[in-house]
């Protein structure tokens, strides 16, 4: 719910607390931001473009995108992965931001909050949640049809547009944890949300991810030094504690095929009947790796 969340959120021009009344929040200065009818706040700034990331449209993912990744991940080919996420951040997070789920940390917020950075349709915030009781958690997201879902993801998580590159609508040191999967990160601002001490989560996809359908659909590569530009990424204001492999093998339809490369970077590439196309010779069920890497970095001190 969005009330659970508003207190860890600030106002995108002057940085203020923000309060709700009625379908709007306001913060202090004036300023004031709506809440859609479906339950998520907008909170982007002047200007906010969320095309930064290149591969993504100014207004995030499309609403084809976003049913083909809610199709995908209700079939259940990530849920291995959702619970390998929500392990590893809960024993990397065991110390994190000095203070347990319902610990109080002495500024009302208690032990902080959650917050998914491009959380999509909150898929994976949700199974983190569901392992942190009591602790509530905000998913940041561009695309208003994700947010859409978001906002329904979790009893405890609330959902905000916002423009990652613009700055990140959460007061600060509110979070003690955060996650990024599959998603564009901003150092800077990730460092100022979290903890001293709280944990970044980053879960990126390896050389094998999807590899199998890379060649035949013609689907964009993972660079091979992604996991190297992201360390250095986030060198300045992270220190790398963990870093492991997670991989299976997916039995896909052509219909979860085909879903696959509708939700990611390449639909922006490749049309749909393009895609649909080169799915459909496919042999089925299709044998898909499952390829990627999670980093659990952690927070120092001021930077």
């Amino acid at each position: 719910m969005l009330d659970d969340i508003v207190r860890y959120l600030r106002c995108p021009y002057c940085a203020g607390g923000l309060v709700r009344a009625g379908a709007a929040l306001n913060c202090p200065a004036g300023h004031s931001f709506d809440i859609a009818r479906q339950g998520y706040a907008s909170l982007l700034p002047p200007g906010a473009s969320g095309g930064a990331a290149g591969a993504r449209g100014a207004g995030g993912d499309t609403a084809a995108m976003v049913q083909a990744r809610s199709d995908f991940l209700a079939a259940g080919h990530f849920a291995g992965l959702a619970v390998k996420v929500a392990e590893v951040a809960a024993a990397a997070a065991g110390v994190a931001g000095g203070g347990t789920a319902d610990g109080d940390m002495g500024d009302g917020r208690g032990g902080g909050c959650v917050v998914d950075c491009g959380a999509g349709t909150g898929y994976y915030l949700a199974r983190l949640l569901d392992a942190r009781p009591g602790q509530a958690g905000i998913a940041l997201e561009r695309s208003r049809y994700a947010l859409r879902r978001a906002a329904r993801a979790h009893e405890r998580a609330g959902a905000v547009a916002c423009d990652v590159w613009q700055g990140l609508p959460v007061a600060t040191a509110a979070a003690a944890v955060a996650i990024n999967v599959f998603a564009p990160r901003n150092g800077a601002e990730l460092h100022r949300i979290l903890r001293p001490g709280g944990l970044l989560l980053v879960v990126t996809p390896d050389q094998n991810h999807l590899r199998e359908l890379t060649a035949a659909l013609g689907l964009l590569a993972v660079d091979e030094r992604k996991d190297e530009r992201i360390r250095r990424e986030l060198g300045p204001y992270f220190g790398l504690e963990t870093s492991r492999g997670y991989r299976t093998t997916m039995k896909l339809s052509r219909a979860d095929v085909l879903a696959a490369a509708l939700m990611g970077p390449s639909a922006w590439h490749t049309g749909a009947s393009d895609l649909a196309a080169r799915a459909a010779e496919l042999p089925e069920p299709v044998p898909v790796t499952l390829s990627v890497t999670l980093s659990a970095f952690r927070r120092g001190g001021a930077r």
